[in-house]
């Protein structure tokens, strides 16, 4: 595949600075990084594509998980199942990502998002403050059930990811957005990590590019963690509403042909 142009690098540098802010908010950066890497690099593989976005997605996920971890300092006793269990379903996903095509996930996934948006918007309480809805045993394994799903979608294609974490901690277990995003990033930087395990060794991952993205990434990261944590859960939360409202324009489109 012949390099790209500097022009091409530039847009897409400042693709992954926006997709790192969206990403640290509130997930959801793949809706802006996968698109552009699609049409910078139109000689590139899928497989390259997604190697490509998973480093330069880590990057992000890495300066925010830490910011995110020093400011609002996430229970950890949930936290480590999580990452562990996001790390374990984005490898299985990884492995499967080849064989099962996007078609298969975008419909549920398209329906899983109209569902999340409305329920988010019906009940305007919802992750205003932590309320946990299980304790002990239960709530372990349902922050298990979390990771490992989440996760193995995370592997196999990967937009949304961020936000489905979100939600599933704000709506399932019972955090505030602002904590459920905190563990969100760091459950994030895990199934990244994951998913270039497996990458990295078939030769995917485009280099150049991803580092630039990455770079680019990891500033949009730092900014959007800054941010959220500044403004709180109710700017965590009128964050997610548009960003699922744009995954599902999006998907929603190429179900039906528009673009």
């Amino acid at each position: 595949m012949p390099d790209p142009s500097l022009t091409t690098l530039i847009l897409l540098a400042l693709a992954g600075l926006t997709a790192g802010f969206v990403d640290a908010v509130v997930g959801g950066g793949g809706l802006i990084q996968l698109p552009a890497l699609l049409v910078g690099l139109p000689g590139a593989s899928p497989v390259q594509v997604l190697a490509t976005n998973k480093l330069g997605s880590i990057c992000g996920t890495t300066v925010s998980s830490a910011t995110y971890y020093r400011r609002v300092r996430p229970d950890l006793r949930a936290a480590l199942p999580l990452m562990a269990l996001a790390f374990v379903g984005s490898i299985l996903g990884a492995l499967v990502a080849s064989h099962l095509p996007a078609s298969v996930f975008e419909p549920v996934v398209l329906v899983a998002l109209v569902l999340v948006g409305a329920y988010v918007l019906l009940k305007p309480s919802l992750g205003a403050e932590t309320a946990l809805r299980f304790a002990g045993w239960r709530h372990v394994a349902a922050v298990v059930g979390t990771g490992l799903v989440v996760g193995f979608y995370d592997g196999a294609l990967g937009p949304g990811t961020g936000s489905f974490f979100v939600f599933a901690l704000v709506g399932l277990l019972g955090y505030a957005f602002l904590e459920a995003s905190a563990k969100a990033r760091m459950a994030n930087w895990a199934t990244n990590l994951a998913a270039l395990v497996v990458f990295v060794p078939q030769g995917a991952v485009l280099w150049k590019v991803g580092l630039l993205m990455g770079a680019a990434n990891l500033l949009g990261g730092y900014l959007g963690a800054r941010t959220a944590i500044a403004r709180g859960s109710g700017f965590v939360r009128v964050f997610f509403v548009l960003v699922v409202a744009a995954f599902v324009v999006r998907i929603g489109g190429e179900q039906i042909g528009l673009w």
